[in-house]
């Protein structure tokens, strides 16, 4: 059974230059349940990234809480938010960034790495999450030898090669044609319901936001929930 993992409560967000304050995020309130996909669109403008951030605390808020297992996230240290995203959060981007030089294998094992897990168990976990995602054919190919669909998978399987409880995806398939950006959502998808991660998404393309199991609409930092 579901159950929310992470809960922002009244979060606002605002910027200060000089005397000029301007309310990007007003009070939000959002509550992210494992084994769903949550969408969040709107604008650009809108203040989704903003959130977005906040909810992978990127980024503090002004005011609100943001509670996960019974903590306040946004009263943890620099350093001890840092060790919450390690061990909890999985994040993708509309840009891969994945590294050029190196094959989709050792891109995924390199966060591992830098996380202290042997070179073994660092391959041996890539090779299963590359494998998850369909890339089992490609692991020794670089950047520039694959499509942009499957550079994206291994982005999400680099994301995932922590085993975070959260992935957070902003414009996850912006940059995508339409079959492609399907077969995205269609994995995430597929990670909430079989791998119980909750799965949160910023995006402009509302037929894919329409298939989550849940829709926040943000207009001018404000949500509603659809």
């Amino acid at each position: 059974m579901s159950e929310i993992i992470l809960k922002a409560h009244n979060i606002t967000r605002s910027y200060f230059e000089g005397k000029v304050q301007t309310d990007v995020l007003k009070n939000v309130n959002i509550d992210i349940y494992s084994d769903k996909l949550t969408a969040i669109i709107g604008k650009s403008g809108s203040g989704k990234s903003t959130l977005l951030h906040i909810l992978g605390t990127l980024d503090t808020p002004t005011s609100g809480e943001l509670i996960y297992k019974g903590e306040d996230l946004t009263k943890f240290s620099s350093n001890k938010k840092a060790e919450f995203r390690n061990q909890n959060l999985g994040f993708v981007y509309q840009f891969h960034h994945l590294l050029g030089d190196f094959s989709a294998l050792e891109n995924v094992m390199m966060p591992l790495l830098i996380g202290g897990i042997s070179t073994k168990e660092a391959k041996e976990r890539a090779t299963s999450y590359l494998e998850k995602v369909g890339l089992s054919h490609r692991i020794n190919y670089k950047p520039s030898e694959m499509s942009g669909g499957e550079r994206q998978r291994v982005a999400i399987a680099r994301a995932l090669s922590n085993k975070p409880n959260i992935i957070l995806a902003d414009e996850p398939t912006g940059n995508l044609d339409a079959q492609n950006a399907s077969d995205i959502f269609d994995l995430f998808m597929d990670l909430a319901k079989n791998e119980h991660v909750a799965v949160v998404m910023v995006t402009h393309d509302n037929g894919l936001a329409q298939k989550c199991d849940l829709v926040y609409q943000m207009k001018d930092g404000v949500i509603n929930a659809n």
